[in-house]
């Protein structure tokens, strides 16, 4: 108790004034709210109410006792999920009084469910050996393919995830195959079978892309996704990993190392694939720029051939025009050959006529003859001959042969 409320009561007990109950209860309200600084207390929620203002009534209790307590909308609007009966929480909270009824209540700031504290620790001390073994660095991030060939997914077969992702990737791109590895997402040892199914889906290798998902829930739901033997068969995996566990707002060390964080497992399929919407939209959109581009190049051809049609003269009197002309080649042509021809003609006789002056035939028919001997050369003095030489002689009609029997020399 303050000293101001000794004062007070000291001076109210000095007066023998009587006090009436609300004064008595605002008095023990202030003693109460000033003497218990804000704290953090555990227990199992009972006779929990939510009220039509917003406000959660109920009471915290555990083998020997109870208190009620009451969270006001302001502050459990903040909390990300909702208690139930017989839950388990710890509850950062301030003592108080309400006057009215006189009941002694808490005040409840925030409200967790209890042993978070720990898991959080554990979450941070993981998280932060990976992030110094270099297990979240950006420049060891495998990128996602733009077109996958096969889609390999990581979650439970009875999950409602695994029917928002099929139904996500059937709606964006129908035509890829999906190979799920089934494995349990919650309970005892469910994170060495997580490990176990990447650690294999990296092996066969038969999927371009590894979805490893799961829905919502609590951080003790989604804690298989924060061991760290599904940390490092991710970081392992040679196939490239989307991680989408949880909503929004849930984050677990699966984000961190995976290749792509999504924020939901619709995400996650939504990243994994390419929009078959999208690509025949952006396909139509190519298709429409394209016949524009053809259509302006065939308007700017049309345009170019009525510019030169316009510089072109009639091809009639072209051709008339080449036709004279070709005319007068014709007429020069002949008339050039036809003078080289009397020319040739002229020069042909010339040399006939020079031929059979030249001829020796022409000299035997007048009486001569040439004499050769039997080698063929032409005899012209007698000293090439000599006596019993024989030798042809060729006169002006036919040959006679011949021996030498004497000569002489003029």
């Amino acid at each position: 108790m303050t000293e101001q409320n000794h004062q007070e009561l000291r001076s109210k007990s000095t007066n023998n004034k009587i006090m009436t109950v609300s004064e008595l209860n605002r008095l023990a309200r202030n003693v109460l709210e000033q003497s218990f600084p804000l704290f953090w207390i555990s227990g199992e929620v009972s006779n929990l109410t939510r009220a039509a203002s917003g406000h959660w009534y109920f009471s915290l209790k555990d083998v020997g006792a109870q208190v009620r307590c009451v969270m006001f909308k302001g502050r459990n609007s903040y909390l990300d999920w909702s208690p139930k009966e017989g839950d388990k929480v710890e509850a950062r909270c301030t003592v108080t009084l309400y006057e009215a009824r006189g009941d002694f209540q808490l005040t409840i700031e925030f409200l967790q469910r209890a042993g978070l504290g720990a898991l959080f620790e554990a979450f941070e001390k993981l998280k932060a050996k990976l992030q110094q073994e270099g297990l979240f660095d950006i420049a060891f991030k495998k990128p996602l393919p733009e077109h996958p060939k096969q889609i390999g997914i990581v979650t439970s077969p009875d999950a409602a995830a695994l029917r928002d992702v099929l139904t996500t990737l059937k709606r964006r791109m129908p035509s890829i195959p999906i190979v799920i590895y089934p494995v349990p997402v919650q309970g005892k040892g469910a994170a060495a079978l997580i490990a176990k199914a990447i650690q294999q889906a990296s092996q066969r290798a038969e999927c371009d892309v590894l979805i490893i998902c799961r829905g919502g829930g609590s951080i003790e739901d989604l804690w298989q996704f924060n061991e760290e033997v599904v940390a490092r068969a991710i970081a392992q995996c040679t196939i490239p990993t989307i991680s989408g566990v949880g909503h929004e707002t849930d984050f677990t060390i699966c984000d961190f190392v995976a290749d792509m964080r999504a924020a939901t497992p619709t995400a996650a399929a939504e990243l994994a694939t390419p929009s078959r919407d999208a690509l025949l939209n952006a396909l139509n959109q190519l298709k429409q720029q394209l016949a524009k581009n053809i259509q302006y190049l065939l308007s700017q051809r049309a345009q170019t051939l009525d510019y030169l049609a316009r510089r072109l003269l009639s091809p009639l009197q072209q051709i008339e025009q080449q036709k004279s002309r070709l005319a007068q080649i014709a007429y020069r042509l002949n008339a050039s050959i036809n003078q080289q021809l009397q020319t040739k003609q002229h020069n042909l006789i010339r040399l006939s006529q020079n031929l059979r002056h030249l001829n020796p035939q022409a000299v035997l028919t007048r009486g001569y003859a040439f004499v050769q001997n039997k080698a063929g050369m032409i005899i012209s003095a007698s000293q090439q001959l000599h006596s019993g030489d024989e030798v042809t002689l060729t006169f002006g009609v036919g040959s006679a042969d011949a021996t030498i029997n004497k000569t002489s020399e003029l």
